[in-house]
């Protein structure tokens, strides 16, 4: 299976502007720019679509998880924050924050299951940093 995104980009890299597009066309020529992503642009920017695919990918890896260990969750809510520091040029941390509601599973297991989809979640592979994780259980 593959996916692809396509990127254009026209100008210098903080006077210039471009456009992100998806397969899916879910994004089609969405804006992005040096302000979306070092101030406060209107648009969107690399590190929070780095964001959006580890939360997406680590609640689906969870809930196949906990669907594998016989529970059914009824809510997973997953935020995830992209850290980018400009002077390195590098992603230092991806920090999940998971809340999930999952009725007649222990902490244990939850935290068991949590931490196998932080570990085993294919963009947690892909990435090269520090990858946290906070869990809560309602």
């Amino acid at each position: 299976m593959k996916r692809s995104a396509t990127a254009n980009w026209q100008g210098s890299g903080k006077e210039g502007k471009g456009t992100l597009s998806t397969q899916s066309t879910v994004l089609n020529k969405a804006q992005y720019s040096f302000n979306t992503r070092f101030a406060d642009g209107i648009g969107t920017n690399p590190e929070e679509l780095a964001a959006a695919a580890h939360a997406g990918c680590f609640t689906m890896k969870l809930s196949f998880n906990l669907t594998g260990a016989g529970f059914v969750p009824d809510n997973i809510d997953t935020t995830c924050e992209i850290t980018l520091d400009p002077a390195k040029g590098e992603i230092t941390e991806s920090k999940l924050t998971v809340n999930a509601k999952v009725p007649g599973i222990s902490k244990e297991k939850f935290d068991e299951l949590v931490a196998d989809a932080k570990a085993n979640c294919p963009i947690s592979k892909l990435y090269n940093t520090t990858i946290e994780y906070t869990a809560t259980l309602d």
